[in-house]
């Protein structure tokens, strides 16, 4: 008579935790007092060879992933270094982010736009303190990859975007893709989710949202593949259909394949209740199922 064990996992951050796995976690953090979070991230990144497509350690994901651990009382983590609320810290408001001139001209009349990679700690500043000042859902650190973007018009900002990692799992966005889990595990970094995109008050140009999401579709591929050495295949939106109907992104031929349950990432058990959101994707290459279903 054989006997049947299931081994015990836990997932966080798109990643499956065995027992032995958080019983060695839990005795580097015992063995190691003298590191701070950051440095315990990355042990655990080497540890178990949790990399990004580019051989990088994918310590952001580790990060979240041991929060939520030490939230959910399976680890203990050392005191934060920096008490500012896990990086969920306000950006400070300055004069640099008051509004400018109203801007009315047509998005055909305003030139070429030009895209702009946020990467000075000084863009990146004034970045953070555009969306905390004038985005709806406010600012907080993007997950995983990402690559934010000023949006200008000759030395005119127009607009911010953001995109980062794409959202775990989501069933009308994997039904259209038609992939397994295993693929999806393996190919989920092809997908970079337009996680912000917020045009300015001030600036009132008929068709620009439309012509922004149609330049930087244009130029994303080859700014992440600089950056992070690959070329993603799909982009990904959620859209509060309460408070907003997508328009832009239909001009900008992006596909709307259903809606979110009204559930968070990590709602297991139906408890938390959340703005039921449209989906949208923009394929950026023709094959980009065959690439997402190896």
């Amino acid at each position: 008579m054989s006997s049947v064990f299931a081994i015990e996992t836990f997932r966080y951050s798109g990643r499956d935790f065995t027992s032995e796995e958080m019983d060695w976690i839990r005795n580097l953090i015992a063995s190691h007092p003298e590191l701070h979070r950051l440095a315990l991230s990355r042990k655990v990144c080497r540890e178990m060879s949790w990399l990004r497509p580019d051989n990088g350690l994918k310590d952001m994901s580790c990060r979240v992933a041991m929060l939520r651990m030490h939230r959910d009382g399976l680890i203990t983590l050392p005191p934060p270094r920096k008490k500012n609320g896990n990086g969920k810290i306000k950006p400070k408001k300055t004069s640099r982010s008051d509004q400018g001139i109203e801007i009315l001209l047509p998005a055909g009349k305003l030139g070429n736009l030009y895209f702009q990679i946020v990467s000075s700690k000084e863009d990146s500043s004034f970045w953070n303190e555009l969306i905390e000042r004038y985005h709806y859902l406010g600012y907080k650190p993007l997950p995983g990859a990402q690559i934010r973007y000023l949006v200008k018009s000759g030395e005119t900002i127009l607009a911010a975007l953001g995109f980062g990692a794409a959202a775990w799992s989501v069933a009308p966005r994997d039904g259209y893709i038609g992939w397994t889990r295993d693929s999806r595990v393996n190919n989920l970094h092809m997908i970079v989710n337009n996680a912000r995109f917020l045009i300015l008050p001030w600036v009132k140009s008929k068709n620009l949202a439309s012509k922004i999401l149609a330049g930087v579709a244009n130029q994303i591929q080859n700014d992440w593949f600089n950056r992070y050495e690959y070329r993603p295949v799909l982009l990904e939106t959620f859209v509060e259909s309460r408070r907003f109907r997508g328009t832009c992104y239909k001009a900008a031929n992006w596909i709307h394949v259903g809606q979110t349950q009204g559930r968070g990432k990590l709602d297991r058990k139906h408890l938390n209740a959340v703005q039921i959101k449209d989906i949208f994707l923009y394929p950026l290459e023709k094959q980009f199922r065959a690439e997402l279903c190896e």
